[in-house]
């Protein structure tokens, strides 16, 4: 899982979120079999079921405003802890469920709150997702934080547009993206 393709899992993560936003659950599921698989070096059979334990997270957060948190925390934690176990590591992923689930809190919250708001608590949150998961310094995975926001910006945008699958909006969407999992890449390497 320290060793996977920026462009590669950002293509497959930028589909997935145009897949979101399109309430395409099938194209979210298709997308995010690659993502896992890719993302995380996992056996087809576990991508699988990886994918399906985060499109169950994302339909269980989707609905706004009556979406269901806990419940996109336990898939999520089922899912850190078949990575946890494909890779024999240590993180805690019930800590890990609580990390990711927090990010898209604190996006929603911008989403339908001051668009134009400091998104430092979201740099921070994923930054701490980051460096939980991969056992680095939260400093470590700023920039690779900074980007992610920056292509969540990018596709809020989008949204509000329209979500247009032809947008101009969703190529710098991807290469924010690819540019978050490069430093990603970058920094657990270093870490």
């Amino acid at each position: 899982m320290r060793s996977f393709d920026p462009r590669l899992v950002g293509e497959r993560e930028c589909a997935a979120w145009v897949a979101y936003y399109r309430r395409d659950w099938i194209g979210v599921a298709r997308a995010a079999v690659g993502l896992t698989r890719h993302a995380f070096a996992l056996s087809w059979p576990a991508a699988l079921y990886g994918a399906w334990l985060v499109l169950r997270a994302n339909q269980l957060w989707a609905p706004y405003p009556d979406n269901d948190p806990d419940g996109a925390r336990r898939q999520m934690g089922r899912f850190y802890r078949l990575v946890a176990d494909r890779h024999g590591e240590r993180f805690d992923t019930v800590r890990a469920a609580e990390l990711d689930v927090e990010w898209w809190r604190l996006h929603r919250a911008g989403q339908y709150g001051d668009a134009g708001a400091d998104d430092t608590a979201l740099v921070d949150a994923l930054a701490a997702l980051y460096a939980h998961v991969y056992g680095v310094g939260a400093r470590d995975v700023e920039q690779a934080a900074r980007q992610r926001a920056l292509a969540m910006h990018l596709c809020d945008r989008w949204v509000r547009e329209g979500c247009d699958p032809g947008s101009e909006l969703v190529g710098a969407v991807r290469a924010a993206l690819v540019r978050s999992y490069a430093a990603l890449l970058a920094a657990v390497h270093v870490g």
